[in-house]
């Protein structure tokens, strides 16, 4: 345990160097060209002079060379490809580079470098409330989150997520559905829009792949939900409409860990 500890320690402090790595290196740099005072330029820098001179004096171990290699490799995938998160970059170590490493740290020199994907799920989620809603169904499902046959109970949502084009911010729309008896996603559709549509073809797509399912059908208070158009397509199915109460994400549970689970991967 101790010896683990002792890495671990080292192994944060090679980090911590590759954090304030370029502030040191300028340091360096100004003070040679123009001759600045070295204290002048820590406290510009906000670093100590005693961690400047460690830094310039110091003899590089094996573990911080790999971190600065890491590091380096990082960088370039992350400008390459912003949207990728730390697991799909650690992917793209091992596979395209050649560098064996684990996930955790891959994720503390992410943290570091401060290098995060640029596609975020929305905690918010983007669920829209009817102004005036043409229907409101009662809560059936009542946190019953568990089915004795397939297509028995079905849970839908749709999760936002953000990513770039260049600088240019934009949006996307994941419209599910999932199986209370198997988890499973019997449905989905992705779309640039929040609208009828996304779910109207969602829920389409799903009885298309299992005709004759009239399973108990529920989501939260959603504009596309609460449509008038939309209860009498799922009554024309044979389907009966649940809704979660106001403000009562568990209500939907499973459908809500899902996106949790969407966010991580």
């Amino acid at each position: 345990m101790f010896l683990k500890k002792t890495r671990r320690n080292r192994e944060e402090a090679g980090l911590s160097l590759i954090r304030h790595e370029h502030i040191y290196q300028a340091i360096k740099e100004e003070h040679k060209e123009h001759n600045y005072p070295i204290a002048a330029l820590c406290k510009l820098g906000r670093v100590s002079k005693a961690s400047y001179y460690k830094w310039l004096h110091r003899e590089i171990p094996e573990s911080e060379q790999k971190n600065r290699l890491i590091a380096d490799e990082i960088e370039k995938i992350h400008t390459e490809s912003p949207d990728k998160g730390y697991r799909r970059i650690r992917d793209d170590l091992e596979r395209y580079h050649g560098i064996d490493v684990n996930d955790k740290r891959v994720l503390r020199i992410c943290r570091k470098l401060n290098i995060k994907s640029t596609i975020k799920y929305s905690n918010n989620g983007c669920t829209r409330q009817a102004a005036n809603p043409q229907y409101i169904a009662e809560n059936i499902l009542n946190r019953e989150f568990t089915a004795k046959a397939p297509n028995e109970k079905w849970l839908t949502d749709v999760t936002e997520f953000h990513y770039y084009m260049g600088m240019e911010k934009r949006k996307l729309y994941l419209s599910a559905i999932l199986d209370l008896y198997d988890r499973r996603i019997v449905s989905y559709a992705i779309r640039d829009k929040n609208n009828n549509t996304l779910v109207f073809d969602t829920v389409d797509s799903a009885l298309l792949r299992n005709p004759g399912a009239q399973p108990l059908f529920h989501s939260d208070r959603g504009f596309q939900y609460t449509n008038r158009i939309f209860h009498t397509k799922l009554i024309n199915a044979g389907i009966t409409q649940s809704m979660s109460r106001v403000a009562k994400c568990i209500d939907n549970g499973p459908m809500e860990k899902h996106k949790i689970y969407l966010q991580a991967a």
